[in-house]
């Protein structure tokens, strides 16, 4: 039974969704700390109709503090969901043989309407059907 479940977990699918869910949440939060402590105070700023009261009013004030805490906050959960889980589990792929979130596969760039995502292989553009030089790696 334990074995079915560390197979389970190594796969390849279940770490990838599972960290692209955890920075959805985490990326979640960076926006509504964004939404609650600049946009919200601008609107109310904006739509009060009376100069009375606004003065006082907290949320009329923008709130940069918390802002900078929850971006400190998005950069630290961030770099432990890095070190915790995908760090762990490319060495441990790499030893079986895969390669789990690598660099990305080299690429061709068109000169005409500069799509950077064609395969090295190419000898047309996709998007633009123009003829491409023979060789235009990407950096």
């Amino acid at each position: 039974m334990i074995k079915g479940f560390k197979n389970f977990l190594m796969r390849g699918d279940v770490i990838v969704i599972a960290v692209g869910l955890v920075t959805a949440l985490a990326f979640s939060g960076l926006v509504k700390a964004f939404t609650d402590f600049i946009v919200n105070p601008l609107v109310s700023r904006a739509q009060g109709g009376h100069s009375i009261g606004l003065a006082g009013n907290p949320k009329t004030f923008l709130d940069l503090g918390s802002l900078i805490s929850a971006v400190i906050y998005f950069v630290i959960f961030m770099g432990v969901v890095y070190y915790v889980i995908v760090v762990p589990y490319r060495r441990i792929s790499a030893r079986r043989g895969a390669v789990v979130f690598g660099d990305p596969a080299p690429s061709k760039t068109c000169p005409y309407c500069l799509s950077d995502d064609l395969p090295v292989a190419a000898t047309k553009c996709r998007y633009c059907a123009s003829e491409l030089p023979a060789t235009t790696p990407a950096a």
